[in-house]
């Protein structure tokens, strides 16, 4: 059988790694290198026990303050775009207790899938990608905040999440380079299983791995509409040509709103941008964080990839603006300098910006969808956790096509 897979950032990648694994023909399609959308810049935390969906009853407390702050992490630009109103109504529906309950279940299974199949392929394939298993820590400015993690926490104990609360002390134990901002922290969610890894470098590596085994990649071929026959898809035409298969997968981040509108169908993904800078560390010996930080209140992660400290953020939407205003690249320097000073003598910030994909849910959609062709299957949706949930919604959709021999991919969930 042969599969054409639309996208090749590392959720596309993912499933076509799954596809070859189980001994199917792969084309992949990208307008653009591997890896070169929203998974270039991102936040580089695998956060497979921490995945509190952005639709949360908490969102209405905070929705004043996060949307009329000039500095707020979270922004909404309105624009003449129906979608965007739509997903919004779609989201806030989402943020009450029931349903953020059922998108964590779903997401928890989800990961634990993804971290099964991403740390199988790194041992088989031993790429370079500076992979670490160092734990992450939630900070939490206020008791209030805080409380509110521990309830959180508590509803993810059932289905295995191996979480606890610290206090700001314990917080300076687990990661010195917080003692000068111990005063700060109310206290903290430490996961001590959590892992790192530049996604870029996983990215580019996949595609020399699949490359040199058949996989045939198209790239600089922007999707521009199908071929149909008999009610199925027969070929994805692009500004490079016509590329026949018999199944696709759609993979294309933010973009998958747009190639689908032209099947006619109505996919609820709408682009929330995030930001990032990465700095070098080399000559700041024991200044940057070696374990994963994310500072809720700022809306900020930090990720220890190598000798390079990732600084990430930022939830706007603001439809598909790539622009990188010079203000928000300012407060993720901000942020950097205020809990980790002198982690970097480096000017050079490496400013990012990436289109994130983003169900109301959380949920990414991946599967079959009911007015999709049959030969269609979607994966696409995963918000900020695209690195998180790769490899578990690339085994779901490879099961689909090529259900494994074994009870590997059994029980996975969505």
């Amino acid at each position: 059988m042969h599969v054409c897979v639309l996208g090749a950032g590392i959720v596309g990648l993912a499933t076509a790694y799954e596809l070859h694994q189980r001994g199917l023909q792969v084309t992949v399609i990208d307008q653009d290198q591997p890896g070169s959308g929203a998974s270039g810049g991102n936040g580089a935390q695998l956060s497979y026990s921490y995945v509190q969906p952005l639709a949360d009853a908490g969102i209405w407390r905070q929705l004043p303050q996060l949307l009329l702050s000039p500095r707020s992490p979270l922004k909404l630009r309105p624009q003449w775009d129906r979608e965007q109103w739509r997903w919004c109504v779609e989201f806030l529906r989402a943020c009450n207790r029931s349903t953020s309950a059922r998108s964590t279940q779903h997401l928890l299974a989800l990961a634990a899938l993804s971290r099964q199949g991403f740390e199988a392929m790194l041992q088989a394939e031993q790429l370079d990608c500076d992979f670490s298993r160092t734990g992450k820590l939630v900070l939490y400015d206020s008791p209030a905040g805080l409380t509110a993690a521990r309830r959180q926490m508590e509803l993810q104990r059932p289905w295995g999440s191996p979480q606890e609360a610290v206090s700001a002390r314990q917080c300076v134990e687990i990661e010195p380079t917080l003692a000068h901002y111990q005063r700060h922290i109310a206290g903290a969610i430490y996961t001590p299983s959590e892992c790192a890894a530049d996604c870029l470098a996983v990215c580019r590596g996949l595609h020399r791995v699949l490359s040199a085994r058949g996989v045939r990649f198209v790239l600089g071929a922007r999707v521009q509409g199908f071929v149909h026959a008999a009610g199925r898809i027969a070929a994805v035409r692009t500004d490079g040509g016509t590329v026949e298969a018999q199944q696709f997968v759609l993979a294309l981040g933010s973009a998958s709103h747009r190639v689908a509108q032209g099947l006619g169908m109505r996919l609820p993904v709408y682009p929330l941008k995030g930001y990032s800078i990465t700095l070098g560390t080399a000559h700041a010996p024991g200044a940057a964080p070696r374990v994963n930080v994310t500072d809720a209140a700022r809306k900020v992660v930090f990720a220890r990839i190598g000798h390079r400290l990732r600084v990430a953020g930022m939830a706007e939407l603001v439809g598909h603006d790539d622009r990188i205003p010079p203000g928000r690249i300012q407060s993720l320097r901000e942020a950097a300098a205020a809990l980790f000073p002198g982690c970097s003598d480096s000017r050079d910030l490496h400013p990012w910006t990436g289109l994130r994909p983003a169900t109301p849910t959380g949920v990414p959609l991946a599967g079959r969808h009911p007015q999709a062709p049959h030969n269609l299957l979607l994966n696409t949706g995963h918000g900020a956790l695209g690195f998180t949930l790769a490899f578990g919604t690339a085994a779901q959709v490879a099961e689909l096509l090529a259900p494994a021999a074994g009870p590997a991919v059994a029980g996975a969930g969505g």
